[in-house]
């Protein structure tokens, strides 16, 4: 008997997400040949990827491609690779800003990056958009520590805090070059502040955005309606054809319920969400934040500071965010910062189904 092929992985949580989380030299360099392991490796195709690692969600069938980096403003690279659950499809199109959240810890834990005695700060490049993070968690006596009294609303229970800093987004606040846009009949707001997001009001769209996100997927004429939105802010944005793409994400704005700064639901792009990315949570507070926008009338801004609630199906997202108004060019993100936790699951090797294996 031939025995199968095994690959060195670690399954972490990183905020509200969970993957599989790999050094680089433990893949195949190949592009095409790495992605096919990493199907095998996660059970896809298959809506239970019941074969694999994958939990038979989005949010849950995500890679972590970890190396250490060439660049001298970073410690490591970070590519992050969506694997679709029901499709024979891996993209790397998006960052993700929870995954992000394990990046440090898993660098420290395979050696890549020298624990400090009390905290530990990981420079971290975002190999997908060569953006630049900086993730600083605990490592009392030179280890990391997955405990503490921190906690994140869509996870049980607490971890100890990583926290999540961002430089100003390079990119363009507003891709379009404006502040609103009329998209398939309703007016939206594209912004990216490290996701590329479509604020759109809920209202519009005869919905109210307090649903359950069962509720909302199920509901056709809306997804039909967010399908065309989507593939014609795609065209305005940049993004080309997103017809088979994770972005741009749709996310439906309406008021807050909980003293919020507002309260969302994310397609991402056909499931709704069960709370809200980070680089998603970052863009909306970004974009609440840009006078004119259609969260105008919807948000409720605090009178000072940098802090807002982004309100979601499982509770909040706080994020620090700041925007020069009366940049050259339109406004630009000034600051964020994103508080998340992340968990160790399994250290060890996994076992992909062999190329050969059927699926039915």
């Amino acid at each position: 008997m031939t025995r199968p092929p095994e690959v060195r992985c670690m399954l972490m949580r990183g905020g509200t997400s969970k993957g599989a989380y790999f050094l680089a030299d433990d893949l195949p360099t190949e592009g095409t040949v790495r992605d096919e392991l990493l199907l095998r490796v996660m059970g896809s195709p298959d809506p239970r990827q019941i074969d694999g690692l994958g939990g038979a969600h989005p949010l849950t069938s995500k890679v972590a491609v970890v190396s250490a980096s060439a660049d001298p403003e970073a410690d490591v690279d970070y590519l992050f690779l969506q694997v679709a659950v029901d499709r024979a499809e891996v993209s790397d199109r998006q960052n993700c800003g929870n995954l992000l959240a394990g990046v440090g810890p898993f660098a420290v834990e395979r050696g890549l990056v020298r624990a400090g005695s009390s905290d530990t700060s990981v420079r971290i490049r975002m190999v997908n958009s060569g953006d630049l993070a900086t993730a600083t968690f605990p490592t009392p006596d030179g280890r990391v520590d997955y405990g503490g009294d921190t906690e994140i609303s869509g996870v049980p229970g607490s971890a100890a805090a990583v926290v999540l800093r961002f430089p100003p987004w390079k990119g363009q606040l507003l891709p379009t070059g404006n502040v609103r846009d009329t998209v398939a009949g309703i007016e939206v707001t594209c912004v990216d502040n490290g996701m590329p997001t479509v604020l759109i009001p809920a209202g519009a769209l005869e919905v109210t955005g307090q649903e359950d996100p069962t509720d909302l997927e199920s509901n056709r004429e809306l997804t039909a309606r967010l399908h065309d939105i989507r593939l014609a802010a795609g065209q305005l944005m940049g993004l080309g054809d997103a017809t088979r793409t994770t972005v741009p994400k749709l996310t439906l704005l309406s008021p807050p319920r909980h003293g919020g700064a507002v309260t969302t639901r994310t397609f991402i792009p056909a499931r709704v969400h069960p709370s809200i990315g980070v680089l998603g949570a970052a863009s909306v507070a970004a974009g609440l934040r840009i006078e004119g926008s259609v969260a105008q009338g919807i948000a409720v801004l605090p009178d000072a500071g940098d802090r807002l609630r982004i309100e979601h199906p499982s509770g909040f997202t706080d994020v620090e965010s700041s925007i020069d108004r009366a940049a050259q060019g339109g406004p630009r993100a000034r600051r964020t910062a994103v508080v998340r936790t992340a968990r160790k699951i399994f250290d060890g090797t996994v076992f992909p189904v062999p190329p050969t294996g059927g699926r039915s």
